[in-house]
């Protein structure tokens, strides 16, 4: 069956259509990808994915036409991201 994975960083976005065999999970597909190999920041054991935006879990089995989703952590702290003025808010 045919599938697609998908990782994205700022610089650089991949999506990649793969065929997998029709008992592949998660994991198989990622792997099988070779997306691992071009971001080796990709760590499975901490990373979240997911399919089609909705959190999976590795061993989770796949549908033809499945999109795998491989998130970042989110970097930006907080305390030193300008907050944003909303319209209509009062400046104290």
């Amino acid at each position: 069956m045919q599938i697609g994975v998908a990782y994205s960083e700022p610089a650089q976005q991949l999506w990649l259509r793969i065929e997998v065999p029709d008992d592949a999970t998660v994991q198989t597909a990622i792997e099988q990808s070779g997306i691992l190999k071009k971001f080796p920041a990709i760590d499975l054991a901490n990373d979240t994915v997911g399919i089609f935006g909705k959190a999976a879990e590795l061993d989770a089995s796949l549908k033809p036409g499945d999109r795998i989703e491989i998130y970042r952590a989110i970097t930006a702290d907080p305390a030193t991201v300008p907050r944003r003025v909303i319209a209509g808010e009062d400046d104290e």
